[in-house]
């Protein structure tokens, strides 16, 4: 796919339009998922919106206590198992355990993630955004290929975000060995990573029916900016002077319900059927980027994240990362 395949589909949601909206007529009975990050923000009411169409959902947890305490009041089969992106050895072993457990996954959403954060270093090293948003996802995903690939229609959706346009694969200098660590430098590159992820695991899923999708939930307050300081959340504009919600934020952000639909849209809408890999935004494929205007920063997809050939690229390195991790 390209930037040129980004053609929405006039879907007939919306930006505000809710998960339930979404799975509305919809039958899932039956189906499993796993849901990354399934016990808070948008991930969460992800989980409550499959568990509630009757999917049996497996959410893979670092807290089990917080997790469960988080899930109380979800109804539907809901169940939880330990597993850490950031340690490679737990992700390895949730996946032993699901393939042993389940012959078929119809539904793989990675929506976990960290952002703008202090540097820091997971696994063998890796810049902390990168391997938790990205390598984190992409060692679970590999584990998982076996059942992933015997279910015809298994659909994967990868949380990207419009923050991609901040940045792409910086492929000289992945993990800021060389170069002074910039935490937004770092969660663009990471979420172009989850988009170039979904365009090439695609091609992957191709031969048994199944595709990937990446997302951009849009703007939602949620755990994920607890490490931006009020300060810096009144200079992007997301709060106002006294630290309460913008008008900006009041208009644009989302509730944390209205954040899951655009990936329970590329989950089960028919309207993707024979488009994979495309990157999705309210409920809709994503319009390519406006070049000006006042949407370019927040609306769109840019077209470093629809590359074929740097989702090629970046499967490779990724790859080989996990080889020598």
């Amino acid at each position: 796919m390209a930037v040129s395949d980004q053609v929405p589909t006039q879907s007939g949601f919306h930006a505000k339009s809710s998960g339930a909206e979404v799975l509305a007529g919809i039958d899932l009975a039956g189906k499993f998922a796993i849901v990354t990050g399934g016990y808070s923000g948008i991930g969460l009411e992800t989980v409550r919106a499959l568990a509630a169409k009757g999917v049996s959902v497996l959410v893979p947890v670092r807290s089990p206590e917080k997790a469960a305490a988080a899930l109380a009041d979800v109804d539907g089969d809901v169940t939880t198992a330990v597993m850490d992106l950031a340690d490679l050895t737990s992700v390895r072993r949730f996946a032993a355990d699901v393939l042993e457990a389940r012959g078929s996954i119809d539904f793989l959403i990675n929506n976990a993630g960290i952002m703008a954060c202090p540097e820091a270093r997971v696994g063998p090293g890796w810049e902390s955004q990168f391997g938790v948003n990205h390598m984190g996802h992409f060692a679970l995903t590999q584990a998982l290929m076996p059942s992933l690939i015997s279910q015809a229609g298994t659909r994967v959706v990868a949380l990207s975000s419009t923050a991609h346009k901040i940045c792409g694969i910086r492929w000289d200098d992945i993990q800021f060995n060389d170069t002074p660590y910039d935490k937004w430098q770092a969660y663009g590159q990471a979420k172009t990573a989850n988009a170039l992820f979904a365009n090439a695991l695609s091609r992957r899923l191709k031969a048994s029916g199944g595709a990937a999708f990446s997302v951009h939930p849009g703007g939602i307050f949620t755990p994920l900016q607890r490490h931006l300081p009020q300060e810096e959340m009144i200079a992007l504009g997301w709060l106002d002077e006294n630290g309460d919600l913008s008008e900006l934020a009041k208009q644009g952000f989302k509730t944390p319900e209205q954040g899951c639909s655009t990936t329970l849209w590329a989950a089960s809408s028919a309207l993707l059927d024979g488009k994979p890999g495309v990157y999705c935004e309210n409920c809709d494929i994503a319009a390519p980027t406006e070049s000006e205007g006042p949407l370019a920063r927040y609306a769109g997809v840019d077209a470093h994240a629809c590359d074929d050939q740097a989702a090629e690229r970046l499967w490779a390195v990724s790859e080989a990362l996990l080889t020598e991790a």
